[in-house]
């Protein structure tokens, strides 16, 4: 009697303590990320009760970035892999999701209207039967949309609600603090853009001259236009290099704007050409708010 007693204590036992929510360690729900800036976003919103890895780490190309097997390792104890549309994506979802079979996959750009990756001016297009220019799509080298999607405050305001509704998900317990956490975040999203706004009262049309089109998430917000170097994400040839260094002259434009995972060569030979200098803009860095500011001043200064 004594046992069947002691049976029924530790099965009720076992079924209450599998209806409680799971309790992370002191480190917080191990996730990963793809690049810096979403660590920024996740660590915004779960404080202390996440821990992000980041997949690309600094300096590193994320079109073509390829994980390191100390990575992986790392992947097969993650519970959430937040994804954001990056080319390294398409090649190396499935087989975190093989490694990691009970990881959870979020989209956190999902709800984005997405852009065209642009292409550059000078693309040389069949014309119609009025001798116009016939219009091409604006795709980059894959084929894809421009993933560039955390470069505007706006649209950071939907991958954070993303994020938000997958840490409560995984972390029911926790849901108050998330809640808060997203909502002081949002304020500091708004803020940012109002501050954006105004360093760009008056500029609406402008050009900034880039290697590689990261910023047209950007330039849309703020009513600037980006012209890229890049011809299909190739290195222009001698001929359309020579027509890009006339239209920065057209454009009295003397910054180019490159960054630091991509080659500069191109860019410093227009910089030089036109009688101006290449400049850094970082599109991945850790702090998105503090770099959103920095290189809103330093386009701000080029704008002519």
């Amino acid at each position: 009697m004594n046992r069947l007693l002691a049976a029924a204590l530790f099965t009720s036992c076992f079924i209450g303590l599998a209806l409680i929510p799971p309790v992370f360690g002191a480190e917080g729900i191990p996730v990963f990320v793809s690049i810096l800036p979403q660590k920024y976003f996740v660590e915004k919103i779960g404080k202390e009760l996440v821990d992000v890895s980041v997949m690309v780490p600094p300096g590193a190309n994320p079109h073509i970035y390829e994980p390191k097997p100390n990575q992986m390792v790392r992947l097969s104890k993650a519970k959430i892999y937040f994804a954001i549309g990056i080319t390294f994506e398409d090649a190396w979802l499935h087989k975190f999701a093989s490694v990691n079979p009970k990881m959870r996959v979020v989209r956190s750009e999902a709800g984005i209207e997405k852009i065209h990756m642009q292409s550059h001016p000078i693309d040389e297009r069949p014309e119609d039967e009025a001798g116009h220019a016939a219009k091409a799509e604006h795709k980059d080298e894959h084929g894809t949309m421009d993933p560039h999607v955390w470069l505007s405050p706006q649209e950071v305001k939907i991958i954070a609600k993303n994020i938000l509704g997958a840490l409560v998900e995984a972390d029911p317990a926790n849901s108050a603090a998330y809640q808060e956490n997203h909502l002081r975040f949002l304020e500091e999203i708004e803020a940012l853009d109002s501050e954006l706004r105004n360093i760009f009262s008056g500029k609406k049309g402008m050009k900034f001259m880039v290697y590689h089109p990261s910023w047209g998430y950007f330039a849309r917000a703020y009513g600037l236009e980006q012209v890229p170097i890049e011809i299909e994400g190739k290195e222009p040839k001698p001929g359309q290099l020579k027509k890009i260094i006339e239209l920065a002259r057209k454009e009295g434009i003397k910054v180019i704007f490159v960054q630091p995972q991509f080659s500069v060569k191109s860019a410093e030979t227009v910089a030089k050409a036109i009688g101006g200098q290449a400049v850094f803009a970082d599109p991945l860095s850790f702090d998105w708010a503090k770099n959103l500011r920095e290189q809103s001043e330093k386009f701000k200064a080029a704008l002519k």
